[in-house]
């Protein structure tokens, strides 16, 4: 008699544990590019954005506030005035007056960028107010379709060139720090090693900017120089630049963020130079 098979339809699909299928990224971005949608960046990411944009962004983020404010004091001015007569007059001078003083202040500021001098004290530039307005400035540029990176590509050329106008010249190799990102391609990090070599200055590859923090407080420089994105840069310099100088060279982002990255040499060795005293052509 023939024998007759019978297939089992649930064979081979005994239970044997859970097979969890998942989708890793090539790449461990920082919280920084959450946002980014997987596309290419513009321009390999590379951005030459004027001082003036800076400038704009800035004095529009104050005129939103400014109307606001002025909005709000307008509608309260009557139950204001009940409490106190005089109480609307005093609070619409104030805010005059911080509108003068801001006007002046971004007038300074621009002055001192067009002259490579600083015309004002450094807690009211780049050890101060400067780096903690440096993100309002990507923050308005969301309202004109401004990327943060060329916001912030912006507003680092004004801090850098501050920051340079008035960094102290003259301090010792072992007295600056270089801190790269580990994203860096191998021809950027190759690059970046070799000026630490030539010119003996301590470095640091941080696979995140609180790592960078740590270090910082840990090897105590007297300046740094930081390579990495607009981004990440605009945050470092907000977090840091109230304790120590600080010059920041950007990256280009040919693959996108955090991967395969490329710095500009020639920047960093200048930066490098800059804070060395060391005057002259580069070889």
């Amino acid at each position: 008699m023939e024998e007759t098979r019978i297939a089992d339809p649930h064979r081979g699909c005994d239970p044997a544990g859970p097979q969890i299928l998942q989708l890793r990224p090539d790449r461990r971005l920082g919280h920084e590019w959450d946002d980014w949608d997987g596309q290419p960046i513009p321009g390999d990411g590379i951005f030459h954005e004027p001082p003036t944009l800076f400038f704009g962004l800035i004095g529009a983020w104050f005129a939103a506030v400014a109307v606001v404010a002025g909005a709000a004091l307008w509608l309260a001015g009557p139950r204001l005035g009940g409490l106190w007569a005089p109480l609307p007059a005093a609070l619409w001078a104030v805010l005059a007056g911080c509108a003068v003083l801001f006007v002046a202040w971004l007038g300074l500021l621009a002055l001192s960028l067009g002259l490579h001098r600083n015309l004002l004290p450094p807690v009211l530039v780049e050890r101060g107010l400067l780096p903690k307005i440096m993100p309002l400035a990507e923050r308005s540029g969301r309202w004109f379709g401004i990327s943060r990176d060329r916001a912030g590509n912006s507003a680092l050329r004004v801090f850098n060139t501050l920051t340079a106008a008035r960094a102290r010249k003259g301090l010792r190799p072992d007295e600056l720090l270089i801190l790269l990102p580990r994203c860096l391609d191998k021809a950027s990090m190759q690059g970046a090693m070799d000026l630490s070599s030539r010119y003996g200055v301590p470095l640091f590859v941080a696979s995140r900017g609180r790592y960078a923090r740590e270090m910082i407080a840990r090897v105590r420089p007297r300046a740094v120089v930081a390579v990495a994105c607009e981004r990440d840069l605009v945050s470092g310099v907000h977090d840091v630049a109230s304790r120590l100088p600080v010059l920041g060279t950007t990256l280009g982002l040919p693959e996108g963020p955090c991967k395969n990255t490329t710095a500009n040499l020639e920047t960093l060795e200048e930066q490098i130079r800059s804070f060395l005293g060391i005057d002259g052509r580069i070889e």
